[in-house]
């Protein structure tokens, strides 16, 4: 009969709804260009990488079931901000393209400073915007977005996680994409900036005597119009704090670092199970919409079907009564699986929430002893590099007393750096 045969179709695609599976296969690697020749040390540039802004929405940064929604954990995302900024960090140093790379506070001051915001962030998917800046004042990547999807080879085994960070090529694209901006440049304008980099590290000591040897120009970017005179006392002082300030902002990036390979098994782990409960829930949603559907139809079909007995035809009608009986029950029984379904989904969510609760990034206070002078550094690494930076200026006022006001020799005037295109 029609009717049985509807019913039966139908009962076939509820048995076949979730069985559906797709193979995911490991991504092809993007590794970071490695540099093949030695790049002399006035063209190195140190480029300075700051914790990503973890993004949590402040219309809904007290709503757990609305973050939840969107798969935001705010103590997770709090911790991703340095271990993303590290992972960006080591990726930049392992090149061998660049001088220093750190994980700086936000005040340093450095040839290039790279600041991200994380867009997205689960074991499934990463994405976050770029900004890069040099000392000058020229974009290099312009708030580009970057993303991908984790490569699940990395998930296979402990010892994969470990050797490769399942969202490496992101990191890998942003490395390649700075190269590029600096490729860019001369020889010239390489060391033109790093003398840029180091006088606007010395203004902020001697704003007075150095304020005549920088100009910024009407699209914001700032050149040296005039050098120091070689052994000039101020530069010198400030060479040695800046020294000082160099150990300490090691000391901030190497709290970074630990703090990142601290977090590195759990955070693996959470990203892993994070990739799993996912792709179940949304297993578990897609079923639930096929169960649910399939069985409405299966109950409209038992209702709907037009007769199909003749008057007098009991059998028939025994057998239909039936079928329509059946069809209701399973279709009822198919809508309760799907609601159930959606059920399962939402407890898969939940297990993504109650994983994220143990990352802190707070740093532990440090003591620092500067010529017989000690200072007890508390906060955040934020806070405490304001109170070393203010330490290091009442070490420098007083180290040069009277003689900062006095504007020192300068070189004769350079002719100006050769222009380069703003990014």
């Amino acid at each position: 009969m029609i009717l049985l045969k509807n019913i039966a179709i139908v009962a076939a695609g509820l048995a076949l709804a979730g069985c559906v599976t797709s193979e995911v296969r490991p991504l092809e690697k993007v590794n970071p260009i490695q540099a093949q020749q030695q790049i002399p040390e006035a063209e190195l540039l140190d480029v300075g990488v700051r914790l990503f802004d973890p993004n949590v929405p402040q219309d809904i940064k007290d709503d757990e079931e609305a973050l939840a929604k969107k798969r935001i954990f705010p103590e997770v995302r709090r911790a991703e901000a340095s271990y993303f900024a590290t992972r960006l960090r080591a990726t930049l140093e392992s090149s061998g393209q660049w001088g220093a790379v750190r994980v700086v506070p936000e005040q340093a001051i450095v040839d290039v400073v790279v600041s991200a915001r994380i867009l997205e962030s689960t074991g499934q998917e990463l994405a976050f915007e770029v900004t890069a800046v040099d000392a000058m004042g020229r974009t290099w990547i312009a708030g580009k977005r970057y993303d991908g999807v984790a490569d699940i080879g990395s998930y296979k085994t402990e010892a994969a996680l470990k050797a490769r960070d399942p969202f490496q090529n992101v990191f890998s694209q942003v490395a390649n994409d700075l190269l590029a901006a600096r490729q860019k440049l001369t020889a010239t304008d390489l060391r033109d900036l790093r003398r840029v980099s180091e006088l606007r590290f010395a203004q902020q000591f001697a704003p007075e005597a150095l304020a005549s040897y920088l100009a910024t120009d009407g699209k914001g970017v700032t050149r040296a119009v005039r050098l120091p005179a070689e052994g000039d006392p101020v530069m010198e002082r400030v060479g040695r704090i800046r020294e000082r300030d160099e150990a300490l902002v090691d000391t901030v990036n190497g709290y970074h670092a630990n703090f990142a390979e601290k977090m590195q098994d759990s955070y693996g782990n959470f990203r892993r199970v994070s990739y799993e409960e996912i792709e179940k829930e949304d297993r578990a949603r897609a079923s639930a919409r096929t169960r649910t559907a399939l069985g409405a139809a299966a109950v409209l079909a038992s209702i709907l079907v037009a007769d199909q007995c003749g008057p007098s035809d009991y059998t028939c009608r025994n057998v239909q009564s039936a079928a329509r009986t059946a069809g209701a029950v399973g279709g009822v029984a198919a809508v309760m699986s799907g609601i159930k379904k959606y059920s399962d989904a939402k407890v898969h969510a939940q297990a993504l929430q109650e994983l994220a609760n143990t990352f802190e990034a707070e740093m532990a206070p440090q003591v620092v002893e500067v010529e017989g002078r000690t200072l007890k550094l508390t906060g955040t690494a934020e806070q405490q590099y304001r109170e070393w930076r203010e330490l290091l200026r009442q070490l420098y006022r007083e180290d040069m007393g009277e003689a900062a006001a006095s504007p020192p020799a300068a070189a004769p005037p350079t002719p100006p750096p050769s222009p380069t295109a703003s990014r």
